[in-house]
């Protein structure tokens, strides 16, 4: 029987507990040697704090946890190195005296562990103090570790007047690490935003970022090839819970977990959390959007005014990514950052990233997740009418499809805070339409690419392509002859799936969809 670590981040325990391990110790080995301040950026629920883990465990000597690995063969001398492993994920409330105090009372820790006395009151001072008292006393360079650097300055992300506190402090704390050199044997700092987008470490000018470099791409999260070699046993045991052969649970897993690129041209892995989570359950569930709401990422869609439509396939620079937060001019890389966007191709000619959601869970989730914001804060009525259009298309009955998605945007009363009390424009209801489609487990894009235009919508299922023209207050034959006359059928007839054109219009007084034709 296998062990599934399902929420647990303790190198240690995993092993000495006897769950399964997916073996990434070649990677921390190359990470630290030479390295010495090195930065990881990833999703949240991403093994960063299994992985900062096992680096504790390493540096802390534990050669016996490493029996077996790829590590065992690779280090010859198991030095121990005293170790300050820095937790910030639980510092989320939001406020610099929070992230304080927390930070004193993991200092106080560490001082009773090394048996070195408070060297003064002032955070930074008694964390420079303890560092160089404790090299001293150990007669050793010491290991700093920090997981969630950014725990706190997410919670406040879209607060500027809360941000600047936070960040000052976290800058201040950080800032002993450039002149503690001598005294460091590494340093691995990890969080979901990249470094420099919160412009903290603007001392720590050596810092190694490794997020995007394609020979780090895997250090976390499950790769095909690890897939398939760890996981036989339970996808086995999946296959013959739902009724599938093996085959068909790795395309159903691919699906749904799989799809995330953190560098160009690198291979995808999947979501660590929800693979492990639907071995464990011996189900195909929405795993990682419950352990968590994007509600941060909502409040900067709303300050930057993101347009839901224009994120999937978005293009995005390489130094967008590394805009501080107090410049950023754009919502993508926190997108990207957080696990909602990845890399989906890059054109090295003008040098740009497209990016777009790994996975059906994420786009599914996500979309789940905007209707209270975007459409009405009616879940319930919004889960009930997306399965019953469902049950619609699977039948390819695109007019009752139509019809329910009709009378549930009539439905939806006048709330403050969705799209449905926003300016009337053909792109918000084209957004209420994609989120809509978008629950329903089928591939939709909006604001489709041609030789001669844009569509509004393209919905793919196992039979039918669906292309889709919206006319705000105009006519179905309207929107009809624009798909005609621009050809946005054209690039999908060799595909084989019955090709069907529908046009759509939207009424600007009745705030619903009032006609519909379908050829």
């Amino acid at each position: 029987m296998v062990y599934y670590p399902i929420g647990i981040q303790t190198f240690e325990k995993i092993r000495k507990g006897g769950f399964l391990y997916v073996d990434k110790t070649k990677y921390v080995y190359d990470v630290c040697h030479p390295g010495q301040f090195v930065f990881l950026s990833r999703p949240r629920r991403f093994g960063k704090s299994l992985l900062t883990s096992t680096f504790d465990a390493y540096f802390s000597g534990k050669k016996e946890l490493f029996k077996g690995l790829a590590i065992d063969s690779l280090e010859k001398e198991w030095n121990h190195y005293p170790v300050l492993h820095f937790d910030l994920s639980d510092i989320k409330k939001g406020t610099a005296e929070e992230c304080e105090l927390n930070l004193h009372s993991q200092l106080e820790d560490f001082e009773r562990t090394y048996g070195c006395e408070k060297a003064s009151d002032d955070l930074t001072i008694r964390f420079r103090e303890l560092v160089k008292n404790i090299s001293r006393k150990t007669e050793s360079q010491v290991v700093i570790l920090i997981d969630e650097y950014d725990a706190p300055l997410l919670t406040v992300l879209h607060d500027s007047e809360r941000l600047e506190p936070m960040r000052t402090l976290l800058q201040s704390f950080y800032s002993p690490l450039k002149k503690l050199d001598q005294y460091l044997r590494f340093v691995f700092i990890t969080g979901i935003s990249k470094f420099s987008q919160l412009s903290i470490f603007s001392q720590l000018n050596n810092l190694h970022n490794i997020s995007m470099l394609p020979q780090y791409a895997g250090i976390c999260g499950i790769t095909e090839q690890e897939l398939k070699d760890n996981f036989q046993e339970g996808i086995a045991e999946l296959g013959k819970a739902n009724n599938m052969t093996n085959d068909e649970v790795l395309a159903k897993l691919k699906l749904k977990y799989d799809g995330y690129r953190f560098s160009r041209n690198a291979e995808g892995v999947y979501n660590p959390f929800s693979l492990l989570s639907a071995m464990n359950n011996k189900d195909f569930n929405n795993y990682w959007f419950s352990t968590g709401t994007p509600t941060f990422l909502v409040k900067m869609m709303k300050k930057f005014h993101a347009d839901l439509t224009q994120i999937d396939g978005s293009e995005a620079a390489p130094e967008e990514f590394d805009a501080p937060t107090e410049d950023m001019q754009s919502i993508l890389p926190l997108f990207y950052q957080s696990g909602y966007l990845t890399i989906k191709d890059y054109d090295p000619v003008v040098n740009l990233y497209r990016l777009g959601y790994p996975n059906e869970e994420v786009k599914v989730g996500l979309m789940r997740t905007l209707v209270p914001y975007y459409v009405t804060k009616n879940v319930n009525l919004t889960n009930n009418t997306a399965a019953k259009m469902y049950l619609a298309l699977r039948k390819d009955d695109m007019d009752e499809c139509l019809t329910l998605a009709r009378a549930f945007f009539a439905g939806i009363p006048y709330q403050e805070g969705t799209l449905h009390d926003a300016p009337t424009s053909e792109g918000h209801f084209t957004a209420m339409l994609y989120v809509m489609f978008s629950f329903l487990n089928v591939y939709v894009y909006t604001q489709v690419r041609t030789a001669k235009g844009r569509m509004d919508i393209l919905m793919k299922t196992d039979t039918t392509i669906y292309v889709m023209e919206l006319k705000l207050d105009g006519t179905v034959e309207e929107a009809l002859r624009q798909i005609d006359d621009k050809g946005y059928a054209i690039p999908y007839e060799v595909d084989g799936r019955r090709i069907v054109k529908v046009g759509i219009r939207f009424s600007s007084q009745e705030r619903t969809i009032t006609a519909w034709k379908i050829a």
